[in-house]
């Protein structure tokens, strides 16, 4: 190997490590194009496709440094990671299970291992796998936190929800420091004046609020933070003394405790336990006048309320999302008018490719989920990708067909057509990694029979 090349190497090496991928893809591909034998920077490649969202292109990179140098540690875990994210589960599981023959301390292979089970719809395996491992391993949160997803997806909502509190041990998490004590696990809550803060993401919020009315009936005060975009769609939320963006004072709260440790003062330990009932959303008179006159030249039509992508910044995004386009043949079913509930950044693309002639554009200017809520009750059913949109639908009570990737949020499970925690809510699944066509033929279906039925 010539020197020089081998300094294109450890440059585009340097700039990964340093974020700039598009500078260190560049280098890789020049020094692959003369270098194409070495193992470790085929997957170096690999896991920056991944993180790039590219992950058909990252799959190949890996394959090809596996079949260079297949015992290295480094590079098993790189193809394993992948093979993982494209739902080739058990292929994933015997090369994290040959990494721990090989090295049993890197434990992080159990979490994943589990992670693939659960994958599979075989949320058992993944229980009975885990369960052990979270005494065996208790330094490393990530095992405990599959091990609540698959919890949860059983389930098991009691033993999920208390093994969720791994989340503040991982690097995603920050904890926080706040002059009140925290609410623990067990404690009373009747008589108690409970500050409850916000976490991840507003669909979070939408889906989780549903248990303040609960504690409210155990006899907790519940003053409640709000993130702004959903503020106003809390305002009213049953069982609340108070509903706001921020809290000035703390001298009044006996205890804070984060939105989703309220389950655990509902669920006892063992409880598989009901989900409560969707939150009640309130949508201001404002919203639902605007909505109106952006739904009412088209009455004579059956309104079709559509969401292709969730937040571009969550890291899964790209696995629950898809293309606006996929939509477009929905818009050929006669007496059928599609109106686009989506902001964000693909909005560029859907003006850019005229899509907007097909699909009204509602929320380019919603000044937050209210407005998109008030819209949403002039459609006859809302379609959306699993992200905030799905919840609040489900929460209003509308129609809604969510349409979910292979391995989904534990609340949708990985069977079946509905979830108790919406009861208005269908469920269209992938059955393929990666293969929207398939699943969008039986919308295309579904639609065209909802319609002629009317």
């Amino acid at each position: 190997m010539a020197t020089a090349d081998r300094k294109v190497a450890d440059a585009a090496t340097a700039l990964h490590r340093k974020g700039k991928l598009d500078d260190a893809r560049a280098g890789y591909v020049a020094y692959l194009s003369e270098t194409p034998g070495d193992a470790g920077i085929w997957s170096n490649l690999g896991a920056l496709l991944r993180s790039k969202g590219h992950h058909e292109q990252a799959r190949r990179a890996q394959e090809r440094a596996y079949a260079l140098k297949p015992d290295d540690p480094g590079i098993r875990k790189n193809y394993a990671n992948i093979l993982s994210d494209l739902g080739e589960y058990d292929r994933s599981i015997a090369l994290r299970r040959a990494a721990l023959d090989h090295d049993s301390s890197h434990v992080l292979h159990h979490a994943l291992i589990g992670r693939c089970q659960r994958g599979k719809g075989d949320y058992r395996a993944a229980i009975d796998y885990l369960a052990p491992k979270v005494a065996d391993y208790p330094q490393e949160p990530e095992i405990e936190l599959q091990l609540a997803f698959a919890q949860l997806g059983a389930g098991l909502y009691g033993a999920g929800f208390r093994s969720y509190r791994a989340r503040w041990r991982s690097d995603e998490m920050t904890p926080r420091k706040i002059d009140v004590p925290a609410w623990q696990d067990g404690d009373a809550v009747s008589g108690k004046t409970l500050l409850v803060l916000p976490e991840q993401g507003f669909g979070d919020a939408i889906l989780f609020s549903r248990f303040v009315p609960v504690l409210a009936q155990k006899g907790a005060k519940l003053h409640f933070v709000a993130e702004k975009p959903v503020a106003r769609l809390l305002s009213e939320l049953d069982g609340a003394d108070w509903v706001g963006t921020s809290v000035p004072d703390l001298s009044s709260y006996d205890a804070w405790m984060n939105l989703m440790d309220m389950p655990m003062a509902v669920f006892g330990p063992d409880e598989r336990g009901t989900p409560p009932p969707p939150t009640r959303l309130a949508v201001p008179k404002e919203s639902r006048a605007r909505a109106r006159a952006i739904a009412a030249p088209f009455q004579d039509r059956f309104k079709v309320g559509v969401v292709w992508s969730g937040s571009a910044t969550y890291k899964g995004n790209a696995f629950r999302s898809f293309s606006h386009r996929a939509y477009l043949p929905l818009a050929d079913i006669a007496g059928v008018q599609l109106f686009s509930l989506y902001k964000g950044p693909a909005l560029v693309e859907f003006h850019g490719d005229g899509s907007a002639a097909f699909m009204v554009d509602t929320a380019s200017t919603d000044r937050d989920f209210a407005d998109c809520a008030a819209t949403m009750l002039e459609m006859d059913l809302v379609i959306t990708s699993d992200t905030a949109t799905a919840h609040i639908a489900g929460s209003l009570g509308i129609p809604v067909w969510t349409i979910l990737h292979w391995d989904p949020f534990w609340v949708f499970t990985h069977a079946g057509e509905t979830t108790p925690w919406y009861p208005s809510m269908r469920l269209f699944r992938q059955v393929r990694p990666l293969d929207w066509l398939d699943v969008f033929d039986r919308v295309e279906q579904a639609l065209r029979e909802k319609v002629e039925g009317l």
